[in-house]
């Protein structure tokens, strides 16, 4: 709108603002494709990344429940597997109170997304015990309890390659850089006043709320959406009854 202001009548002529309006809906209709397009796709992987967090915090709980079968011979095992549950929560969440469980791993400095190899260590080793389970009259048992440790891999896996998402640095730079060419176009477009400057004001507040919604759901155990622990403490209550 100050560049408006600048520029000499001839540049404001109909022949003019018809050519900026016609670039600027190509533009728009560019950027309203690409925008609702990616919304929806991180909308869609912040969906997964949450479902396989609950689908994982289940498998360990079911892993605990089979190991009660083997009653104090298994002990050893469950506590490991409940140190590994509240170490899991105390680093994907560190802004929420941390659950403590004796001997757990030091969670300070472990990455928020991602493998760790303390936990990684530690779920080893809850496999071998796992797989060195008295077999006597419970066979049938220890292979459920196997295939539950294999669940739990599978589902491990599942939430950590979820922080293998594509970088939307240059997707952010690039829209941005459309945006603020279509905005300018608006201010060439409009006339100098009150009306006219809030309700551009209000478009690009719009628009700028959807990129925000595009970059914080890129990251799920961060942002204001983020996902919830409630599945992985509630798991951990469930170990520890």
């Amino acid at each position: 709108m100050a560049l408006r202001k600048r520029l000499h009548e001839h540049h404001l002529t109909s022949e003019n603002m018809d050519s900026i309006r016609l670039v600027t809906g190509l533009m728009v209709t560019f950027a309203a494709l690409i925008l609702s397009l990616q919304l929806s796709t991180t909308r869609t992987r912040f969906d997964v990344s949450s479902g396989n967090r609950s689908t994982y915090a289940a498998r360990l709980a079911n892993l605990d429940q089979c190991l009660r079968i083997f009653k104090t011979a298994a002990d050893p095992t469950r506590l490991k597997l409940q140190q590994y549950t509240a170490a899991v929560i105390a680093s994907t969440w560190p802004r929420e109170a941390a659950p403590v469980v004796a001997g757990m791993p030091d969670t300070r400095g472990m990455a928020v997304r991602g493998e760790d190899r303390n936990l990684a260590q530690l779920m080893s080793d809850i496999g071998a015990d796992v797989d060195a389970l008295p077999t006597t009259g419970l066979e049938h048992s220890a292979t459920r309890c196997r295939a539950a440790y294999a669940d739990v891999i599978s589902a491990r896996w599942s939430v950590i390659e979820d922080a293998n998402a594509p970088s939307g640095g240059y997707f952010v730079g690039i829209v941005s850089f459309w945006l603020s060419l279509v905005f300018l176009s608006f201010g060439l477009q409009i006339p100098r006043r009150a009306l006219s400057a809030a309700v551009l004001g209000i478009g690009v507040l719009s628009v700028s709320t959807v990129m925000f919604m595009i970059v914080d759901l890129s990251l799920p155990y961060q942002g204001v959406f983020h996902i919830s622990s409630a599945a992985m403490h509630e798991a951990l209550a469930d170990m520890l009854r």
